[in-house]
């Protein structure tokens, strides 16, 4: 795999990239192959949720085992954003896109026959690489191919691709389980990894690359401030938010140094700020420009995507335990409330494609944030042990149309003003703050809900960790379970609060002449 042609940033017009690649003048080839891995990947973010109860099963582990198979690939996912977007304008977003499809579905294969939940957690991990080499390149690849005010339909397709993606996801999940078993979410794959890796050899075109040197102690500083604030607030509840040292076998670490979860928040939260101040005294090229957060815009959509990531990953763990353990539903009969979702996401990605580029993106985003939040506050409302399940589609079609309205409009927002030799970086921080979000919102969501389960039904963290993966609940428990599933809810809803709130700041787009 060679990678594309050196081209000087400051003298690579538009008519030089096409002169080095006919394929700049058919966009929307281009873009439509690299949506098919953009959708796998996300896919993968929420497929898991469902089939929690058959791996727990399956693989004899707990609750919190099963979660990290989520984590994991949450966290591979996103630490390697800033670098890959970075190595993409370096190799050329082509080829760094082609890398991490084979990592991608290689390691598919590798979740699907794995035996044990270490196994797989590790496979997760590996896929949550190839998917960080991805993602980053297909914005750049929008903002390079289409210009500013021609961005909004191509942003529109790729904000619907995510918005679909993640509750498709669930969907999907159930249906495979059922039907063939959980590690099938992992084996399907493997065919669409392959028809996107010709799709994208075929249409993709090889952009004009920008030499850039890696800011390597920002990247290992900022991993490490990641792992440690995922890590203590997952495993927070697990281990009385005290002292860890005889627990940490769990990563498979031996240490006679004490450990604690509140040391390893704010020893996280200190490596955070250490890794802002060394990008802003690093001179040469830091792994986040700083001076990418002087377009407000930028700024606003990066904490709106963040919060949406957070309230996405976040709300479909309580609702999938709600239904298959206070209920008694299968996991494709769990997975039909996405439907409502999913198809109100997918009818309203063309209507929204077209106001996205005539109107001011920020209102769009405002009123997707509104809808949603108060639909998650109605779903924790909901949730009873006896609760009508047709009277939960009205909040699942409400969160589909509230989704359609924020992911196009915040992209749309962050990367109109990004020039092709910063497009690798803006796309890379942005997808970064998206999938802090997510990853975030999977670790507090096992420890708000953890703590829920403990203060209705009086029992441990681990004991509740046991009940939930011990099938069908009791009626006597399936009440005060609803109840901690419908408030654990309400911490996505806080989430989608603070997106609107994010998006009140955005200023007006002023659209190119």
């Amino acid at each position: 795999m060679t990678t594309e042609p050196s081209l000087d940033a400051d003298t690579a017009g538009p008519d030089a990239s096409v002169a080095l690649d006919p394929r700049m003048q058919r966009p929307w080839p281009a873009l439509w192959a690299l949506v098919i891995g953009f959708f796998m990947i996300l896919v993968d973010t929420t497929i898991v949720s469902v089939a929690m109860p058959r791996i727990m099963e399956g693989l004899h582990t707990d609750i919190n085992g099963a979660i990290w198979v989520t984590s994991a690939y949450l966290l591979a996912y996103a630490v390697p954003l800033l670098i890959t977007g970075r190595l993409g304008d370096r190799v050329g977003p082509k080829t760094m896109y082609l890398i991490g499809l084979a990592i991608f579905t290689g390691s598919s294969l590798w979740c699907g026959l794995s035996d044990s939940i270490e196994m797989l957690i590790v496979a997760r991990i590996v896929q949550g690489l190839g998917a960080a080499a991805m993602t980053p390149q297909t914005m750049t690849v929008i903002t390079r191919l289409f210009p500013g005010e021609k961005r909004g339909p191509a942003m529109a397709v790729w904000g619907a691709t995510a918005g679909v993606a993640t509750l498709v996801g669930p969907l999907l999940g159930g249906v495979l389980t059922d039907l063939a078993g959980w590690e099938w979410i992992f084996f399907v794959n493997i065919p669409v990894g392959i028809i996107g890796v010709v799709l994208a050899i075929r249409n993709v075109p090889r952009f004009p690359i920008h030499s850039h040197s890696f800011d390597w102690i920002g990247v290992v500083i900022s991993s490490v401030a990641m792992f440690l604030l995922v890590f203590g607030i997952q495993e927070g509840e697990t281990y009385d938010w005290g002292r860890i040292t005889d627990h940490l076998t769990v990563l498979g670490v031996q240490t006679p140094l004490p450990v604690s979860v509140p040391g390893l928040i704010i020893t996280g939260t200190i490596a955070l700020v250490a890794f802002v101040l060394w990008q802003a005294r690093n001179r040469r090229e830091p792994l986040v420009p700083l001076s990418l957060f002087s377009d407000r815009n930028f700024t606003v959509a990066n904490i709106a995507i963040a919060t949406m990531g957070f309230a996405v990953t976040g709300f479909g763990l309580p609702l999938t335990l709600y239904l298959q353990l206070a209920r008694g539903y299968s996991p494709t009969q769990a997975a039909l409330l996405f439907i409502p979702m999913a198809l109100v996401s997918f009818v309203m990605a063309r209507p929204v494609g077209r106001l996205v580029g005539r109107i001011d993106p920020r209102f769009m985003a405002m009123a997707g944030f509104a809808v949603s939040a108060v639909a998650m506050v109605v779903y924790a409302l909901m949730l009873h042990a006896d609760t009508p399940i047709g009277w939960l589609v009205l909040p699942s079609a409400l969160i589909g149309f509230g989704n359609s309205l924020v992911w196009s409009p915040l992209s749309m927002s962050a990367t109109y003003n990004l020039s092709s030799d910063r497009a690798g970086a803006g796309s890379g921080v942005y997808n970064t703050t998206r999938q802090i979000g997510s990853v975030l919102g999977s670790a507090a969501i096992a420890a708000v809900m953890a703590a829920r389960i403990t203060a209705h039904l009086g029992v441990s963290g681990d004991q509740a960790e046991q009940m939930q993966g011990g099938g069908q609940l009791p009626s006597a428990i399936a009440e005060p379970f609803s109840a901690a599933m419908g408030q654990s809810m309400l911490l996505p809803a806080v989430g989608l609060v603070l997106g609107f709130i994010a998006t009140c700041f955005f200023a007006p787009i002023k659209r190119h002449r």
